[in-house]
């Protein structure tokens, strides 16, 4: 099964500063407002890196790359270990905490049910990061991965690794809490190698950056660059998690119909009273509705009238969902996304695959009261609120071998780039 590998990460040095000054979030989830706020913070934020802009973005990026390395402002570490990464954080009213390790895992084609996905991707997303890699050899951003381990064998040894005090400490922007630890003791490194070789990884967050991963390898495979598999770029990096963690937390993330000509509402529900129970519902009485049937396939319809319906599928509905998903396992189906995309958005509203996979008439919040406001304020004809997907729903789907509609999952919190980062050859291969 998996085989991870402990490495000498790529870090930003002392000459850096502060390291909470050169970290970000996620590049995707960065506005260009934001990102130039972060340059502004520090000339060494690694957005410069990770969201390179411009005509010339990716050879720029390469040249800034090679610079801060030569100035000695990022360096990989003298010994390999396995690096163990907490987040302390708000959320849905309550305080928790995620722990889990950065390590190298070997590539493996998602056949192999070694890595197995969860998510659609879009080609755009991962043209953008192949040819970032390409000019980098880096890997700047982790993908998301989680794991089973009932017995809690890995996940006691995480808290071994982690038992005194973090290397690095700091509160982020967003108030999350940041904790680095590293172990280079290859007596537990080893340990948790070994204990790998028996899982399964479910990709959480970063389906197109391991996708990309994939491309980059045969690539260089191609070129003749790979010629034996101990080669870096067979690797990629990986923050792993245990799937029962108790801090994993999966945001919703609300559909937002927009540009339909001649939306019409009556015609809407009528139709949906096809397969659900509708009933008109209070705004303030969503949340509460929808914790009620997070098991029953509901959502709630944020109308152009100002009002809101709480729709949740009738039983007779399963057959039309079967007929329009002939070759989808229960699980896929059991969705509350799958559900919404069948009947509703495709069945309903006319917007079909292809229209929802470029996001022509279907955009995406996991805010609730942007979804609302956009309703409220003409931008969009209507808006859909859903409960989150249950992690036990990911794997379902993954083990199934399929893949959930594009944003059907939002972990949270995202995890920081640039604390540990993967150079996937010496840097004089760029020069």
């Amino acid at each position: 099964m998996a085989e991870i590998k402990a490495f000498k990460a790529l870090r930003f040095t002392e000459r850096a500063g502060d390291i909470s000054k050169n970290v970000c979030p996620p590049y995707d989830i960065i506005s260009e407002e934001e990102r130039l706020d972060y340059i502004k913070t520090s000339e060494n934020n690694i957005i410069r890196l990770e969201k390179p802009v411009g005509d010339n973005a990716y050879e720029n990026a390469k040249k800034l790359y090679l610079e801060m390395s030569d100035k000695g402002i990022i360096d990989c570490d003298d010994k390999k270990g396995i690096y163990v990464y907490e987040e302390e954080f708000d959320a849905l009213g309550n305080r928790y905490k995620i722990k889990g390790i950065f390590v190298r895992v070997r590539l493996e084609e998602f056949d192999k049910k070694v890595v197995l996905p969860h998510e659609e991707t879009l080609s755009k997303a991962k043209q953008d990061r192949f040819d970032l890699m390409c000019s980098t050899f880096c890997n700047f951003s982790p993908i998301y991965c989680m794991y089973t381990d009932e017995k809690r064998e890995i996940s006691s040894l995480v808290d071994v690794m982690s038992a005194g005090k973090a290397e690095v400490e700091f509160t982020a922007r967003d108030g999350v809490i940041q904790r680095i630890w590293k172990c280079e003791d290859e007596s537990v490194t080893d340990k948790v190698e070994e204990l790998f070789k028996e899982k399964q990884l479910f990709i959480a967050d970063g389906h197109h950056r391991y996708e990309t991963g994939l491309r980059f390898r045969n690539h260089l495979i191609d070129k003749g660059v790979i010629k034996d598999r101990d080669h870096d770029a067979n690797f990629i990096m990986m923050f792993l998690i245990d799937m029962e963690n108790s801090g994993l937390v999966v945001f919703p993330t609300h559909r937002m119909v927009t540009g339909l000509e001649n939306f019409d509402l009556d015609k809407a529900l009528n139709g949906m009273k096809q397969y659900f129970d509708v009933t008109e519902i209070a705004e303030a009485d969503i949340d509460a509705k929808l914790s009620e049937n997070a098991d029953n396939k509901a959502n709630v319809l944020a109308a152009p009238d100002g009002k809101f319906y709480l729709s949740v599928m009738k039983a007779d509905a399963e057959k039309k969902l079967s007929e329009m998903n002939p070759d989808k396992s229960d699980s896929y189906k059991g969705l509350d996304v799958t559900v919404l995309h069948s009947l509703i958005l495709e069945n309903v509203l006319g917007i079909d695959k292809e229209n929802m996979a470029q996001q022509i008439n279907l955009k995406y919040t996991r805010d609730k009261d942007e979804a609302i406001e956009a309703v409220k304020s003409g931008k969009a004809n209507c808006s859909f609120i859903i409960n989150a997907t249950k992690v036990e729903e990911i794997k379902a789907v993954a083990l199934a071998n399929e893949k959930m509609p594009q944003k059907s999952t939002y972990f949270y919190p995202k995890l920081i780039t640039g604390l540990v980062m993967n150079r996937l050859s010496d840097k004089e291969i760029l020069r």
